[in-house]
């Protein structure tokens, strides 16, 4: 061969790189216009990549970003567990708008602001921080999920006067309740609930399979809804949004239940969290939460998927009823183990004469001792069980209180849900129907009281309820009504 020939060769092979590195030199220039991020991940793992024996690890972002943009929401989601790479590619804007409009798209009417963003196209993925429209996706497919059961919510049952599909509804939105507790130097601990009882009115929630902090150590505790997005994918890996229900000062007085067995004692801290503790000890052995069910779901879910109506409602005002506010009253009570229903009753037409206000309580009365056909039996004993990882057990003399108390207008008023203690009365009144012993249940807050009176068949093991007392704190239904009694 000539040595022309060569030279022309070698000239040849020259200018083919340079037209090959202007041609990678422009495509490079117009991807990083174009997807920004995805070219600087290229920047940074061309040098890399050149000893990886990995064919994946070799390929170009823009081709596996070609790939993901035909795979579904989940499987985008899981695959950004695989490594760095994958979850830096999976969490592009323009993939998860993509998601967004198609999920969007299922709503009847779309706002004014949807239709701008469809105009901006590209421009307007770009102009979003990284992560902005998988989180935007992820708010959506949970609101859309929040409007499908809401109409569920409107049945009610006409006995409790609650909505009847409210475990229905929880489950379906994949709601569960956490704990997280703050010890005195600022640290805290995040603990998932352990299991759930439902009742018609209330929800018992249960933490028992964890190692608790000492609770000496303890400053407060902070009671959150988490509601998950409903992925196909394990639930701890699922996006969430939490919801903070209640926070409690843990060191300082609080009405410790009087009940215990041989292994574990209860404290009730309020706001319906009960805390059990190892008799030897003051470890913590179990938590039990009570969560009554009136607007439940809207608790427990984060504002920015539903947003939260405020707590309280006034009623309506009137000037013509002299006594507006202290009739129409009606009231459904449960007592509860958390594993069935030991009593449960609806009373209606509550009312309370002017002059009976007293020490700023305005009483209604359930049950009467001079009435025997409004009596009502208790179904088994009154016991509450426990368990936690290892052990189990059952306290006696001990349950749940349910009550929903409802105004004139038949919204309800004063809603409680709470462990109570069965302790034995003083006999300062002789019954000539029943021959047993007398006992007597007892519950308080800010807000009111409840008095029960029981007494016990002799030779049975047996409960009659035989007095039933409501006392409503004067100022609440002052605030509520808009009175001055």
């Amino acid at each position: 061969m000539s040595s022309q020939s060569v030279k022309t060769k070698k000239q040849d092979a020259e200018k083919h790189s340079i037209i090959t590195s202007k041609s990678m030199s422009s495509r490079e220039t117009k991807m990083s216009v174009q997807n920004p991020s995805v070219h600087r991940m290229a920047s940074k793992r061309r040098v890399t990549l050149k000893a990886c024996g990995n064919s994946l690890e070799r390929m170009p972002p823009e081709i596996i970003l070609r790939i993901l943009s035909y795979l579904d929401a989940r499987s985008v989601f899981c695959i950004s567990f695989v490594n760095k790479l994958f979850h830096e590619l999976s969490n592009i804007n323009s993939i998860w708008y993509q998601f967004y409009i198609r999920e969007h798209a299922k709503k009847k009417k779309a706002n004014q602001e949807d239709h701008m963003i469809r105009d901006l196209g590209l421009v307007g993925v770009k102009e979003r921080p990284e992560g902005y429209w998988r989180k935007t996706f992820f708010t959506e497919i949970a609101s859309l999920n929040v409007n499908k059961w809401r109409k569920k919510l409107k049945h009610i049952d006409p006995y409790s006067g609650l909505p009847r599909h409210t475990e229905e509804v929880l489950r379906s939105l994949c709601i569960t309740w956490e704990i997280t507790v703050t010890d005195g130097s600022g640290r805290r601990s995040t603990f998932e609930q352990s299991h759930a009882s439902f009742s018609s009115t209330a929800v018992f929630v249960f933490w028992g399979a964890v190692s608790w902090p000492s609770f000496n150590q303890l400053t407060s505790l902070e009671l959150c809804g988490v509601s998950r997005v409903p992925l196909h994918c394990p639930a701890p890996y699922r996006p969430a949004w939490k919801s903070v229900m209640s926070k409690i000062k843990l060191q300082g007085e609080h009405s410790e239940l009087c009940v215990a067995d041989k292994i574990v004692k209860m404290l009730y801290v309020g706001q319906g969290v009960t805390l059990g503790f190892w008799q030897d000890q003051c470890g913590i052995a179990f938590v039990i939460v009570n969560l009554h069910n009136h607007r439940l779901v809207e608790r427990s879910l984060h504002a920015s998927i539903s947003p939260c109506a405020a707590s309280e409602v006034s009623a309506l005002f009137d000037d013509v009823d002299p006594e507006y506010g202290l009739h129409g009253y009606s009231a459904y009570i449960e007592l509860h183990n958390t594993a069935r229903v030991v009593m449960s009753d609806r009373f209606s037409q509550l009312f309370c004469r002017r002059d009976q206000i007293s020490d700023g309580y305005l009483p209604l009365e359930l049950i009467s001792e001079n009435n025997r056909s409004l009596n009502t039996h208790l179904v088994g004993d009154v016991s509450l069980p426990w368990r936690t990882e290892a052990l189990h057990g059952t306290i006696k003399d001990c349950c749940m209180i349910n009550l929903t108390l409802w105004d004139e207008a038949k919204q309800p008023f004063w809603c409680v849900s709470a462990p109570v203690v069965m302790t034995k009365a003083n006999q300062d009144t002789v019954s000539y129907d029943y021959d047993g012993e007398g006992f007597s249940i007892l519950y308080q807050d800010s807000e009111g009281r409840v008095e029960m009176r029981l007494k016990q068949m002799e030779f049975k093991e047996q409960y009659f309820l035989v007095n039933l007392m409501i006392y409503i704190s004067v100022a609440k239904v002052n605030k509520h009504f808009g009175r001055d009694y």
